[in-house]
């Protein structure tokens, strides 16, 4: 009976969330009235650099611009945002730290409203890059772009919200899984069409190994922690058997991989996006050194070390070594052998040090795999599936599989205590 009721829980909260992400898929394909997409397909396969963008972002080389065609993408940039104006602005990780309930909702208005901000820029962008490509483009078309996607954005914000509250996982990371997963057999059907001559058992075989190796490793980096024991005041004057098994049951677990993908974005964002800007014509002189462009293996280098370099970074702006001194101090709790105060802080800041130079060593060699596979194997066509996807797409299972489990724990737990 019990654990009826407790698949009954689940089984709602997946029909929900399986329901609001075909409703948002839907909405995608939902044209937006007064673009002529007839035009924009022509626009599409007369202009090269275009098709290409178009079929990075889409899988193939069609594209409808709908109600959803933004997805959770602005609130990406917006949280990304939030998450370095809290780490570089004192007042507003004050806020977050100690305003409980209401810091957090404050933290979640200022969210929204950036990603309000966001949705109008990259409507904007599209609504006047359209001007090239419809014959009919006028202002008043611009606007209804601009308000038709601005909206659509806030709705998808909106559901995601819905997903995370009442749902199955998190809201934002399925819509992102949803669009990775989506693109995948249309990256295989490119996979096969352009290697159909390279292609062979024993390259499969390579691909299949290689691909096991980078989900193994990305399964470790994920879940794997460096575990720093606490003691409380009161525990150290109690006998030493107890205080033995209280330091193992209480810990400051350091991930190795505490800033997730946002390595792998800022670094990409540096390398690549100033090539697509210059192909898009917006800055002609905005470009990377010709250096770069030539060498491959300087380009991998310079990708290897600023993933190290943002991993670092990063890592400190998610967890502040002086903000857990601080939170022990006020708790009475301590790190057996370290003195409270700046020796905690500075053995923290040591441990974190090693701690995420290793993460970033592992995400790092992760990252520059699918180019690996290309080099060696002599195919194309990986980097549609490259770390940061296989990261997400790994992290969200996990998640869901953790919150499944607590959700059996709970009603289990409530169950035997009514």
């Amino acid at each position: 009976m019990k654990m009826k009721k407790t698949d009954d829980i689940l089984l709602k909260r997946l029909l929900l969330s399986v329901g609001i992400l075909l409703f948002i898929r839907m909405g995608t394909f939902l044209p937006i009235p007064g673009i002529n997409h007839g035009h924009l397909a022509f626009y599409i396969q007369q202009h090269p650099i275009t098709k290409n963008l178009v079929s990075t972002f889409s899988g193939n080389d069609t594209f409808v611009i709908g109600l959803f065609t933004l997805n959770i993408f602005p609130y990406i940039n917006a949280s990304i945002m939030v998450q370095l104006i809290t780490g570089l602005i004192p007042s507003i990780s004050k806020l977050q730290k100690e305003g409980g309930g209401e810091g957090r909702r404050a933290i979640t208005r200022l969210t929204r409203l950036i990603t309000f901000g966001w949705a109008l820029i990259q409507s904007s962008s599209i609504a006047f890059y359209l001007k090239r490509a419809l014959f009919d483009w006028t202002p008043l078309l611009a606007f209804e772009i601009i308000l038709w996607l601005s909206t659509g954005a806030m709705i998808v914000l909106w559901l995601s919200e819905v997903i995370t509250e009442y749902g199955l996982g998190n809201g934002a990371s399925l819509l992102i899984y949803t669009n990775i997963i989506s693109s995948l057999p249309n990256l295989g059907k490119k996979l096969i069409s352009e290697n159909t001559g390279n292609l062979n058992v024993l390259s499969g075989l390579g691909i299949a190994l290689l691909f096991f190796i980078a989900i193994s490793g990305i399964i470790t980096l994920q879940e794997s922690a460096r575990i720093v024991p606490l003691i409380s005041s009161k525990q150290l004057s109690q006998s030493q058997p107890l205080v033995s098994k209280v330091k193992s049951n209480n810990y400051i677990p350091l991930r190795f991989n505490q800033a997730g993908v946002m390595p792998i974005i800022l670094t990409t964002a540096i390398l690549v996006l100033p090539n697509y800007i210059t192909n898009l014509g917006v800055f002609p002189l905005l470009t990377l050194p010709i250096f770069l462009k030539s060498s491959k293996i300087i380009y991998w280098i310079s990708y290897f070390t600023l993933i190290l370099v943002f991993s670092s970074f990063y890592s400190t702006i998610v967890l502040n070594p002086k903000d857990i001194s601080q939170e022990l101090q006020k708790m009475a709790v301590s790190i057996p052998g370290i003195r409270p105060g700046l020796a905690t802080t500075f053995y923290l800041k040591q441990v974190m040090k090693r701690v995420t130079l290793f993460g970033a060593i592992i995400l790092a060699i992760l990252a520059t795999l699918p180019n690996v596979i290309e080099g060696i194997l002599n195919v194309s066509s990986f980097n549609g599936l490259g770390t940061t996807s296989l990261l997400i797409l790994v992290g969200v299972v996990l998640d869901i599989s953790r919150e499944m489990k607590s959700i059996i724990l709970s009603n289990i737990y409530n169950e035997r205590f009514d």
